[in-house]
């Protein structure tokens, strides 16, 4: 059946990747645990912790340089609480995203693309960002599929985004098939709902089409449309595309003039450790939609962005987004 199967591919490279880096970690915790406890119980459960929960502390140093690099920003800067809160949030978050849902579970939830019941209703295209595969969208594709007010009647396709470190343009291909796919399933151009650098990924896909009406509404979480500060460090290619003022950056908005206006909601917010200067994660002419104190993984399943996200599969985006902002 074409519902128990995937239109892209299956996320394979990040899950084995993280599979790895998961065992890797309970393997040196569980080793280090094992040769301390006899002597000193204490330093076995610390050490423990720490093989566990070190990219916690990588974390808290991306919390820091966000908190100075916003200073100059024109978004309300975030207290020291709230960096705090969101600091402890993301860690949370990120285990269950890197070392649970993408690694074991990724493909949990099957695309939704079979049946006459999903014809008419408005479909929902999945792209993740960096490092990722379908597995991040697992609570979402699980409110689509059990939890909507039309109980899986919507048509849904998650994409893994492979090879994992290629240019963003690289991208455009799986796309074109994912929005086919839901177009044929429902009838109708879909929403397209798309984390960090998913959301280049989208726009890339969209400067090739002719004609902007294929898809009924862009929504982007955190996503760095004008590059972020923390890219300075990446080295892959699209690592160095989403560099501030990078080239490629720069050519997608020269050519993107007039032709998104209204497309486009943009959720941001002032704790993004990865996208930021904040601003960075706005599109002129797009709906503005601000989260204060949320991470970066976690401004994704903030309760307010999945459902107002999700509620634009039966209205009307436009509408919607211009109300919010009055």
């Amino acid at each position: 059946m074409r519902g128990k199967k995937f239109p892209n591919h299956h996320g394979i490279q990040v899950m084995r990747m993280q599979q790895v880096t998961t065992a890797s970690m309970v393997a040196a915790a569980t080793i280090w645990g094992v040769h301390f406890w006899p002597t000193s119980p204490g330093l076995a459960v610390v050490g423990s912790f720490a093989c566990l929960f070190a990219y916690s502390g990588v974390l808290a140093v991306e919390f820091f340089v966000l908190a100075l690099v916003n200073r100059s920003d024109p978004v309300p800067g975030a207290s020291r609480q709230e960096l705090v809160r969101a600091w402890w949030a993301e860690t949370c978050v990120a285990a269950k995203v890197f070392c649970w849902r993408q690694p074991f579970k990724a493909n949990e939830v099957f695309d939704q693309l079979d049946g006459s019941h999903l014809m008419g209703q408005r479909g929902v295209v999945f792209i993740h960002g960096l490092i990722c595969n379908r597995g991040f969208w697992t609570p979402w594709l699980k409110h689509l599929r059990n939890k909507g007010v039309h109980q899986g009647s919507h048509a849904f396709t998650a994409i893994s985004l492979e090879p994992v470190f290629a240019s963003i343009d690289d991208y455009v291909e799986q796309i074109e098939r994912a929005v086919q796919d839901v177009t044929k399933a429902s009838g109708l151009p879909p929403l397209l709902v798309c984390h960090s650098m998913g959301g280049l990924a989208a726009r890339a896909w969209l400067n090739r089409q002719t004609d902007a009406s294929r898809v009924h509404h862009v929504v982007t979480i955190g996503t760095p449309h004008h590059g972020t500060w923390l890219a300075r460090f990446a080295h892959g290619p699209s690592g160095r595309q989403m560099r501030q003022c990078s080239d490629w950056l720069q050519q997608l908005n020269g050519i993107e003039v007039n032709k998104t206006e209204g497309l486009f909601t943009c959720w941001y917010s002032n704790c993004d450790n990865i996208v930021f200067p904040a601003s960075t994660a706005l599109m002129p002419g797009a709906h503005k939609r601000f989260v204060t104190g949320a991470a970066h993984l976690q401004l994704a399943f903030v309760p307010e962005v999945m459902q107002t996200t999700l509620d634009m599969i039966r209205k009307n985006p436009n509408a919607d987004a211009m109300r919010s902002e009055m």
